[in-house]
């Protein structure tokens, strides 16, 4: 069974000369699934096609989103591109690593990119089961968007002509990026109805400490459906009678 390839998830991108770069970048190596989330000067983009040089396809299957949960609903494996962990206690791997780990996985495979000057957010990078970290000169982390896309694709593409089919018996596939999010909004009712987020000012942080505990598990969908039904169950009771 042969991987899919990585959708580009550009999250609040600022320019639409940017996002065109990024498209040639992707088309380059094989790449077509482009993702927007709240594009800061819309969509489509007059500034894009230019800067594209070519690359219309990648330009006009992208598709636009709301929020990254949404753009990564149908994707069981969310990477995250950033210098830093900000706090987080997500794993942190290379390009080359997660270019192997998506060649190897049997889903869909989303990574994300941040806005050109602020990068992501914490809860952004909260969404991913990883983090991926380009090894840059720590002494000038300078990567524009297109060339953190020219990287990460690159290095998707020189695995793609190694990958070796696996058996899909071996494991069961990972559930998609919706199934977790509903599973831990779940939680995260039930431990509002329960009162558990105190103090009140921690809350975020408490919130995205569960989430990043959950996301590293790689649930199938059957064991998110377990998990909901016994969270169900804590929530609501064995019913008397």
């Amino acid at each position: 069974m042969s991987s899919l390839p990585p959708a580009i998830v550009l999250v609040r991108p600022q320019l639409g000369e940017n996002i065109g770069k990024a498209a040639r970048a992707m088309l380059n190596f094989g790449l077509t699934d482009l993702r927007l989330v709240t594009p800061r000067d819309g969509w489509p983009n007059p500034s894009a096609g230019p800067a594209a040089s070519g690359a219309d396809i990648v330009l006009e299957r992208a598709r636009v989103f709301d929020s990254v949960a949404q753009a990564v609903a149908d994707c069981p494996s969310v990477y995250a591109t950033t210098v830093r962990k900000r706090g987080l206690v997500v794993p942190v791997v290379s390009p080359e690593e997660a270019a192997q780990e998506i060649h190897a996985n049997h889903g869909a495979s989303a990574i994300l990119f941040g806005a050109e000057r602020s990068g992501l957010e914490t809860d952004e990078v909260a969404i991913a089961g990883k983090i991926v970290t380009v090894p840059v000169n720590p002494d000038f982390r300078s990567l524009n968007l297109a060339q953190a896309v020219m990287l990460l694709a690159y290095e998707w593409s020189k695995h793609e002509a190694l990958a070796v089919p696996t058996l899909g018996d071996e494991a069961e596939p990972r559930a998609p990026q919706a199934h977790l999010e509903g599973m831990i909004a779940q939680l995260f009712d039930a431990l509002e109805a329960a009162d558990y987020f105190h103090p009140p000012d921690r809350t975020p942080a408490t919130r995205n400490t569960l989430r990043t505990i959950l996301t590293k598990a790689s649930w199938s969908t059957r064991e998110v459906q377990a998990m909901r039904g016994v969270i169900r169950a804590l929530a609501e009771g064995r019913p008397k009678g």
